[in-house]
């Protein structure tokens, strides 16, 4: 047994017996070796985080970890504390603001050598020429600073950095990183207040932005937005999927006596802020920390040095750069802190910045990076599309991590493999592609499959492009269909964006097609993940407002291939109704302004294909009755301006947007700053509140809509 191992414990080595059946346990035995597992995993998890040594395979780690929760829940044991409590709490509805123990000031920062070297003049020159002056030397982690309260050895609570003063309340999604220990080893203070950062390993990165693109969903751009969007989730158990980890660098305070959090803190806060917090008996020095911090089972990045000279500090940040393509985690630089604790609080800090601390910046990655991977995005069409997942980079200003390699052609012209260093430029300054190899590093050039990433089906080629046959039985093709349908270029259902429709499909919600959507339980929906009744319910009743929309607007939400929402409403208004248009045959559609013969190709074809007249049949079979267009007079009274519309509203949404639209305005289905006016009926979405109040754009009921239509003279509601 490892000499810091728990003693007695049997589950600290690799377990070479099955557990027995928790049928034959006792109430007190279960409770015992539930104790006995919980001190094991806390244990493993400091050998693996801390130490860096584990002494078990992961495969073993899951099965004590899988054995617990079995025990927990087979005799409803307290899980208080429990490392099973990191797999995520209830969802929140929104995240709390909290003051922070210790205000959390940032660091000045540059990229040139000789600021670095006149930080440290300014130092020596404040602290006297006969002063000793050493710098701890760290990584600058390019993640989330988080402050982490520990009361009695257990964690209490987590807040983000925010403004410097108050923070987010993200403890509970912060529970579910596996490197933030539930409770502390050795003898830590009554109270403990530490800081560090969260971040996403750029492996887990890599493999989270692998399966969102197979998933169809936009991959992230980088680690830290990764990181952020995970720790700020409403629903812990989402954070939980999302590959987290910690490093901490600071104890920010102690206290001899535990204490409720909200009574934590000194009662000079700026004192505190001026050393990063106060100094404990024997942690005189940040030094001192790095060695403290992991004998509380706190992970510490063990790139770090004490220096006593400011050109060895430089030193350090180059040879730092060097290894950075190699490291695990992004780091964009160094901080250089002095090292002594009362020569801290000697330097103070500026409104914004410690005076004691410096971060040595490396230039930007820029251009030239290295594809990590390749995977394949199906499509609404069915289309498969290779996407190039780089490693970040820096272009015109822009951080990069993908880019489209469009199809197979593209992909032999360039010759490119996983592994290849490549050239990324912007089209148009926006969109970013792979324009050469710089160094080839694969053998040959990587091929599309021949069977759906997704549903196995066959993949057909079609000059350079490749396409699953399998249609809406595919779950790629069925979940995106079901997003445009619900989209701002449809009918704009609130509440079913790209997570729902994800959801839906995979919980069987939703199994053939679009028209599934019309009969969705209210009750099965509110028994999924994250969903409640109300949620529910409102969600139901979005659906079924969608019931009435425009002819204009339905075309636009079948997505038919080509036809955007102007394209569908020209078509509406040429054929006046669904039938018209449905008997209408390649060369009628030809006939509308602005149909060349590729579009009105498509058009025809996907009209004309049996599936998708079914699928239109089953929509109608459900209530969806679109409306043809009232008029193809357009007024000018609300020319140029744009509205949003949320919430149940007396008549059709759909409707109100055709009336505004009718008088020259634009209809929108997002804030942005070029919206008007947000109109807000019952129950309005809280996100596009909340884009209206960032965006300054006025917010208007029903009552206030009506009013402002009559000072234009237009009636609400429409006749």
């Amino acid at each position: 047994m490892t000499e810091d191992a728990p003693a007695d414990n049997p589950y600290v080595r690799e377990p070479d017996t099955e557990f027995a059946p928790t049928g034959e346990l006792s109430a007190e035995a279960a409770r015992e070796q539930a104790e006995q597992l919980r001190e094991a995993i806390r244990y493993h998890d400091y050998r693996y985080y801390v130490r860096n040594d584990p002494v078990i395979s992961d495969r073993a780690y899951d099965d004590l970890f899988e054995r617990l929760e079995e025990l927990e829940a087979a005799f409803d044991l307290d899980t208080e504390g429990s490392p099973t409590r990191r797999v995520g709490g209830e969802p929140m509805d929104e995240l709390e603001s909290v003051d922070l123990v210790v205000p959390l000031l940032s660091i000045d920062s540059s990229g040139e050598a000789d600021d670095v070297r006149s930080f440290d003049d300014r130092v020596r020159r404040e602290l006297g020429d006969d002063a000793d002056v050493d710098y701890v030397c760290e990584p600058k982690f390019d993640g989330l600073s988080i402050e982490i309260i520990y009361v009695d050895g257990r964690y209490e609570r987590a807040a983000t950095r925010g403004d410097g003063e108050t923070g987010d309340d993200v403890t509970e999604n912060v529970r579910t990183i596996a490197s933030v220990p539930q409770r502390l080893r050795g003898d830590p203070p009554a109270v403990l207040v530490v800081r560090g950062e969260i971040h996403m390993p750029l492996s887990g990165f890599q493999e989270h932005n692998r399966e969102r693109v197979e998933q169809g969903k936009e991959p992230f751009a980088n680690p830290r937005n990764a990181a952020a969007g995970s720790l700020r989730q409403l629903d812990p158990a989402v954070t939980t999927e999302r590959p987290l980890d910690c490093f901490f660098y600071d104890v920010l305070w102690v206290e001899d006596e535990p204490a409720p959090v909200e009574e934590i803190g000194p009662e000079n806060r700026e004192d505190a802020a001026s050393v990063g917090g106060l100094a404990l008996d024997g942690l005189d020095t940040h030094w001192d920390e790095h060695q403290q911090l992991p004998e509380w089972g706190l992970q510490v990045n063990d790139r770090h040095e004490l220096v006593d000279d400011v050109d060895d500090a430089i030193e350090f940040r180059d040879d730092l750069q060097e290894v950075r393509e190699e490291l695990d985690y992004e780091i964009d630089g160094t901080v250089l802190k002095v090292n002594d604790r009362e020569q801290c609080r000697q330097l103070g800090t500026t409104s914004r910045h410690y005076r004691w601390a410096y971060a040595y910046k490396f230039p930007a990655r820029t251009e030239e990076t290295r594809i990590a991977d390749i995977v394949v995005q199906v499509g609404r069409t069915g289309r498969l599309t290779p996407v190039a997942l780089l490693d970040p980079v820096d272009v015109g200003g822009v951080t990069v991590s993908r880019a489209s390699l469009h199809n197979q052609s593209e992909i032999a012209d360039l010759g490119v493999d996983v592994g290849d260093v490549v050239r990324v430029e912007r089209a148009g300054d926006v969109i970013p592609y792979v324009s050469e190899v710089v160094e080839d590093n694969s053998e040959g050039h990587f091929e599309l499959p021949d069977e759906c990433p997704v549903c196995g089906s066959d993949v057909e080629a079609d000059g350079p492009l490749r396409f699953c046959t399998g249609g809406l039985s595919c779950p790629a093709q069925l979940k995106r269909s079901v997003e445009h349908y619900a989209g701002d270029s449809g009918l704009d259902i609130e509440g079913l964006g790209e997570e729902a429709a994800d959801q839906l499909v995979d919980a069987g919600l939703i199994e053939d097609s679009i028209a599934d959507l019309y009969g969705i339980d209210a009750e099965e929906l509110a028994a999924l993940e994250g969903w409640g009744e109300r949620s529910a319910e409102k969600l139901r009743e979005e659906i079924e407002a969608s019931k009435s929309p425009s002819l204009g607007s339905f075309l636009s939400a079948l997505g038919i291939p080509e036809v955007g929402p102007t394209m569908a409403s020209d078509l509406a208004e040429a054929f006046g109704d669904l039938d018209s248009l449905m008997a209408a045959d390649e060369a009628a559609i030809r006939e509308v302004e602005g149909f060349g013969p590729t579009v009105a190709a498509h058009v025809a074809e996907f009209l004309g294909n049996d599936r998708n007249r079914r699928v239109i049949e089953r929509l109608l079979e459900a209530g969806v009755e679109p409306e043809p267009p009232a008029s193809t007079e357009v007024g000018d009274e609300l020319d140029g301006l744009t509205f949003v519309f949320t919430g149940s509203l007396s008549v059709a949404r759909d409707e109100a947007q055709s009336l505004v639209e009718a008088h020259g305005a634009n209809a929108t289905g997002s804030v942005s700053g070029n919206t008007d006016y947000l109109i807000a009926g019952d129950d309005p979405g809280r996100t596009k509140r909340e884009d209206a109040d960032e965006e300054g754009v006025p917010t208007l009921d029903e009552e206030r809509f009506a009013e402002l239509l009559e000072e234009h003279g237009i009636a609400y509601p429409p006749e």
